[in-house]
């Protein structure tokens, strides 16, 4: 009769059965291919490339003291003179942490997101190699999320980019990045999406989708395809639990250059006008202009003199296309004119009674506008009003009293030269244009004026 095994010897026994097929598994992996090459392997090219993926770290400044030295109780019980009060001391604490990649080895340009390095009194950009140096910024564009950095270092790489035009949905790319602060981390995925628009990220869009693992602290970090070139600058995700759910964003090459050269020559980057108002092509109104499409933009109107009147746009004009990207919509119109900068050519198709036509335009300056008062509101004859342009967006942002005839109603309702009007009949107004549509047709304006720090309404009537 067969003695019977303890439990645990019979555990043993299946355990140590297990752990020998597992060995003999293992060694039968091949090293090699059928044909004699090697297993494909990611580790020469990220070898090439990792070097130039940088770890941001931004810290900010706080002053700090002990109350306690400023309570009269505590100085009188513990006979502490009154001339010895708590002296603020500065403190460095971390504020964020992030990633960068190295653009221009010799002379030390990184780009990062600009939400990276957003409030930061001191960057320090480290290295693989585990150098560490303190970074200056050259330049940032909110509009994109996209900042140039600058350190003082030698025998840098840098990455070289690849025409994210060219990219395809379904390439293999790799995101890398410095995730959770945990150092650099590679994570692969494919290509998504493209020209992904109207998420509210940022105000200009036009994302590389990726399903690469992307997770907080690889913002700013790079998407690179096998060949070891950058496509993307890694900057956002969709993440409804906190972490990654394989829905990552990078802005593209094309995007990046652009928003460089000019920071690198500004320290900012100007934005312009093509000199249109615009519409979305609804249901309604493709079957009013005859339409076989229902995405696109509908010209509602062009400025004289404006590079859209020079290029040959007319009302009821019907843009497609702008630069071989396809407009779906006025948001898609909105964001290709905000990405092509001052001074860059703009190709749009467009159609006009249902013939295809090709218009080009340049990107130009947007001009501070004056008007005079009267032309706006009789009431606010006597002032000459322009637009107030944030150079960063290339954007009226407000309306300023550029003069003001002492002896007018507007001036005797309080109003004065340098006021900024921003909002009329409880209405906020951005730019000249805007305050006359909104004023037409009342007896009187409540102005929502902005003086200094100071901020009040007047009534002029």
């Amino acid at each position: 009769m067969a003695a019977t095994r303890h439990p645990i010897q019979q555990f043993l026994i299946l355990l140590t059965i297990t752990v020998l097929s597992l060995g003999q598994a293992w060694a039968e992996i091949p090293s090699k291919m059928p044909d004699g090459t090697e297993v494909p392997s990611l580790a020469p090219m990220l070898k090439k490339v990792s070097p130039a993926v940088v770890n941001i770290a931004t810290y900010t400044k706080v002053r700090t003291s002990n109350p306690l030295l400023n309570d009269p109780f505590f100085r009188h019980f513990f006979n502490v003179p009154d001339q010895q009060q708590a002296v603020p001391k500065e403190e460095k604490k971390p504020l964020a942490a992030g990633s960068g990649v190295i653009i221009d080895a010799a002379k030390g340009y990184v780009v990062t997101n600009h939400h990276v390095i957003q409030n930061a009194d001191e960057i320090v950009v480290t290295l693989q190699d585990g150098r560490s140096f303190n970074a200056e910024v050259v330049g940032s564009d909110t509009q994109v999320d996209l900042a140039l950095l600058q350190i003082p270092a030698e025998n840098l790489t840098a990455l070289p980019m690849a025409d994210s035009d060219k990219v395809q949905v379904g390439d293999f790319v790799v995101a890398i990045g410095n995730p959770f602060a945990l150092g650099q981390t590679v994570t692969s995925g494919i290509v998504s999406a493209l020209g992904r628009s109207g998420l509210g990220i940022d105000r200009y869009e036009d994302f590389i989708q990726t399903d690469a693992s992307i997770n907080p602290g690889n913002s700013g970090g790079a998407l690179v395809n096998l060949n070891g070139q950058m496509v993307g600058i890694n900057s956002a995700i969709i993440a409804p639990s906190g972490g990654n759910v394989g829905i990552g964003f990078a802005i593209p090459t094309r995007i990046v250059k652009n928003v460089m050269e000019q920071l690198i020559k500004f320290g900012k980057v100007r934005r312009g006008r093509l000199g249109i108002l615009f519409q979305d092509v609804t249901p309604q109104l493709a079957q009013a202009f005859n339409l076989k499409i229902t995405r696109g933009a509908v010209v509602s109107q062009v400025d004289a003199d404006s590079p859209a009147a020079k290029a040959g746009f007319q009302p009821g004009d019907v843009i497609t296309d702008v630069d071989g990207h396809p407009i779906r919509n006025a948001r898609d119109l909105d964001n290709q004119i905000g990405l092509t900068l001052v001074g860059q050519p703009l190709q749009a198709q467009i159609l006009r009674n249902g013939q295809e036509m090709t218009l080009n335009a340049r990107i130009e300056p947007t001009p501070a506008q004056k008007v005079a008062g009267q032309d706006i509101h009789p009431e606010l004859a006597g002032v000459e009003f322009e637009d107030v342009v944030d150079e960063s967006v290339g954007l009226p942002t407000a309306v300023r009293v550029s003069d003001i005839d002492p002896n007018c109603k507007a001036f005797g309702a309080g109003l004065r030269k340098n006021d900024h009007i921003v909002a009329v009949n409880r209405h906020r107004v951005h730019s000249v244009r805007e305050l006359k549509q909104l004023s037409s047709g009342d007896d009187q304006l409540l102005l929502r004026v902005e003086r200094g720090d100071n901020s009040f309404y007047l009534v002029v009537r």
